[in-house]
Parts: C-alpha cells; sequence; structure tokens
C-alpha cells in the first residue's frame, strides 16, 4: 500500500487547499508560479475550485490532491487541457509543498495519475513541461517512462518574460 493518495478536488477542499496554499506561497512563487493576490483570498481560490470541478465534470481537466496516509495535502497534481478524439491526450502539472520536497512523493503521485489515465480516463499520452531548472522534476518525469521532447525556446510566459520549457511526452498504451 503507497504512503500517499491521490483524491479529485471537491469543493469540500477548500478550507484545506487555501491552508496549503498560503502556506507554501513564497515557495511556489519563488520556483515560478506566481498566482497573483486575488488566488490568495477565500472567495477568489473558493471560485476557481468551483471552476475546476466544472470543468473536471466535462472532461477537460482532473485535479487531484496528493494527500499522505493522514489525510494531509502534501501537493496538487492534475491531467491539464484533455483533448479527445484523434489525439486523446493530457498534459501533466503537478507540485508539492516545500516541506514535502526530495522525498519521492512526486515520483509515487505521478505513477498514481498515470494509472488513473491510462485506466479510468483512457487518455493515450501525457505531456509535460518544465522550467530548464527544475532538475527535481525532471527527474520525477524519467522515473515514470517520460521521454525527452525537446527544448522549447520562449514557450511560456511568467514573472513578466518569456522562457524556455523542457518537453516530455509518455505514451500510455
Amino acid at each position: 500500500m503507497s504512503d500517499i493518495t491521490i483524491n479529485l478536488l471537491e469543493e469540500s477542499d477548500l478550507q484545506e487547499i487555501f491552508t496549503f496554499e498560503l502556506k507554501n506561497r513564497a515557495f511556489f512563487e519563488k520556483i515560478g508560479f506566481p498566482r497573483g493576490d486575488n488566488y490568495y483570498e477565500l472567495n477568489s481560490l473558493n471560485a476557481i475550485i468551483k471552476e475546476s470541478i466544472e470543468e473536471q465534470k466535462k472532461g477537460l481537466v482532473n485535479m487531484y490532491l496528493i494527500k499522505n496516509h493522514n489525510g494531509m495535502i502534501l501537493g496538487r497534481i492534475n491531467l491539464l487541457s484533455i483533448v479527445r478524439g484523434s489525439f486523446n491526450k493530457a498534459e501533466l502539472g503537478y507540485r508539492m509543498g516545500e516541506e514535502h520536497q526530495g522525498k519521492g512523493y512526486a515520483t509515487k503521485a505521478v505513477k498514481l495519475v498515470l494509472d488513473e489515465a491510462v485506466n479510468k480516463h483512457k487518455i493515450h499520452r501525457i505531456e509535460a513541461g518544465t522550467s530548464p531548472n527544475n532538475i527535481g522534476s525532471q527527474i520525477v518525469l524519467i522515473k515514470n517512462g517520460f521521454q525527452f521532447v525537446g527544448r522549447f525556446s520562449k514557450y511560456i510566459y511568467k514573472n513578466g518574460q518569456w522562457c524556455d520549457s523542457i518537453y516530455f511526452e509518455r505514451i500510455l498504451d
């Protein structure tokens, strides 16, 4: 039995997510996940969660909380931009709380979400990007069978500038 679980996002998770996000705000912003002040207001986050749950119901995303055996949030992992039809693919995104970095939880969570992607959601292909300096995340992807695709120049706009992205893929069937 794994020491972590992944659970689909639910409205009842709001307060726990809010606490997790506030606790890790400075860390997430430092590593490249700026959200803006509005994100850290309870009403705004509630609206974002409700919108995410609606997108889940439509099959556009699957957003999970990574929890330990005590039910505490360790991180978040998501299947985003799900495209059906000829592509049948999704983008993978994840982030662990600062105090849970380097403990193998992200590697385990990616394995769990890949199992969900193929067995429950019938997704054929997963794509994931990391910043060039996020070696830990690249290792997580490689440990989970992702293949390096390439470095995309000036691919994503964050923190007021265009940044490169290191891209990976995994075919699930």
